[in-house]
């Protein structure tokens, strides 16, 4: 089997030097990844972190680990020792890929963002490159993380796979052949239910194997407009309304839908970021072109007499293209996705799922008394709303809040202990002075 390209380079790595890994996160997509890359040349997945150490034991011995290859600890130096004795390390304790001198790049899949911030930021400050599969904790400060690795001389960056690293794809695809983005965006494989709740979701949940509270944040709507959120700090697009349109409608749907309300659609402006329900688990982007010449070659290629065109990606596979972004960070200094100049244009927010009382705490995505919604970036400075991936059940409500009431800041008592809120608050301060 020829190679070129990347696959290409994951060969010359495994002769020159594999990249060694520390995963966070055995959960559904660390699993994978991990079992991925055991088996995918130039990579070493060589310290593993979970609550529950035992999941990534169990893939290893799966594998053909003998126990004898398998050190616990959570101190740095038994962890290198280890590594070096060409042994494999399991831990609970999430800080120490960062402070492993071999580990080349860390990589989040915990779906913490409390979690996520902290790994991050532990990343950077040791020097490592950091790829998160966590959009939930990007969305919070992923403009001052980008800036710190930048200045760290590292690259952070989200995967691709995941639905905004998929479009991105495109994006970029679209860039380089000349033509202008007009509205980029995902689908939804379930119809929107603010109410979802652990509980709601739980028979669902145990029939796909899920977490129910992961469950919960795909159909009360937090993990797309969270998804959403990432998209627009990326490129600089913008949700058309509080929420998004979300349709329903099907892929021959979308050049119809997406037009201005003056062109017959549901826009009141292009440039934006969206969803629809009925294209899961694919992602769109819809552009143009002002020259005659390429409306002709469209044309001629099959892509219909426009002026607007489409290009569709029918999946995105989550953390099997995890390795494609690990690849880039180390081999070219890029990423995948991050955010972009100017950052952040959109924000994903918190609504009352249900009337709160006042001295009762949030308890997080995917819980009973939040989901978050996109704003753009200067809707959320105007009312004051306080981010979803701050909600943690360390956040105290001070007031009587409604349902259906975005949160605001002096609603809430934020957890003080919270690094991703240390991170947001020294954004927020960048941001104010144009610094970011």
């Amino acid at each position: 089997m020829i190679a070129y390209g990347l696959s290409g380079a994951m060969t010359r790595l495994e002769r020159e030097g594999p990249i060694f890994l520390g995963l966070v996160g055995i959960g559904q997509m660390g699993r994978a990844l991990l079992t991925q890359t055991l088996h995918l040349p130039g990579f070493r997945p060589r310290v593993l972190v979970d609550h529950r150490p035992e999941r990534a034991k169990k893939i290893l011995l799966e594998a053909g680990f003998s126990p004898l290859d398998l050190v616990e600890t959570s101190s740095p130096q038994q962890a290198q020792a280890a590594l070096e004795a060409g042994k494999t390390v399991l831990s609970e304790d999430d800080s120490l890929p960062a402070q492993v001198g071999m580990v080349d790049v860390v990589v989040d899949a915990t779906g913490s963002p409390e979690a996520g911030g902290r790994i991050a930021l532990q990343a950077i400050q040791e020097g490592k490159h950091i790829v998160s599969l966590n959009v939930e904790s990007d969305v919070v400060a992923g403009p001052l993380l980008t800036r710190m690795a930048r200045q760290a001389g590292v690259v952070y960056t989200g995967s691709a796979g995941d639905e905004p690293g998929a479009v991105m794809e495109l994006y970029d695809f679209a860039l380089t052949m000349g033509v202008t983005p007009l509205v980029i965006g995902k689908g939804k494989n379930n119809p929107l239910n603010y109410s979802s709740n652990p509980d709601t979701a739980a028979e669902a949940a145990a029939r796909h194997q899920m977490n129910p509270r992961m469950l919960a944040s795909f159909q009360d709507g937090t993990k797309t407009m969270v998804e959403m959120t990432a998209m627009a700090n990326a490129t600089g697009f913008q949700p058309d309304c509080p929420g998004a349109h979300g349709p329903a409608g099907g892929v021959n749907d979308l050049l119809r839908l997406y037009r201005t309300r003056q062109e017959g659609g549901i826009l009141e402006h292009y440039g934006v970021v969206e969803y629809v329900n009925g294209v899961a688990p694919g992602v769109f982007l819809i552009y143009t072109t002002p020259h005659q010449e390429l409306r002709q070659e469209l044309a001629y290629l099959s892509q219909g007499e426009g002026p607007h065109y489409l290009l569709y990606r029918p999946y995105h596979l989550t953390s099997l293209e995890t390795p494609r972004t690990i690849l880039r960070a180390v081999l070219y200094g890029e990423g995948s996705i991050l955010p972009a100049a100017g950052a952040p244009y959109a924000d994903t927010v918190a609504v009352a799922k249900r009337d709160l009382k006042a001295g009762e705490t949030l308890d997080g995505i995917g819980g009973y008394t939040s989901y978050g919604t996109i704003l753009t970036r200067t809707e959320a400075k105007a009312c004051n709303a306080f981010p979803m991936g701050l909600t943690s059940p360390g956040v105290k409500v001070l007031r009587d809040i409604p349902q259906g009431t975005i949160l605001t800041w002096d609603m809430v008592q934020p957890d003080e202990d919270s690094v991703l809120l240390k991170l947001r608050r020294q954004q927020d301060a960048l941001e104010a002075r144009g610094s970011l």
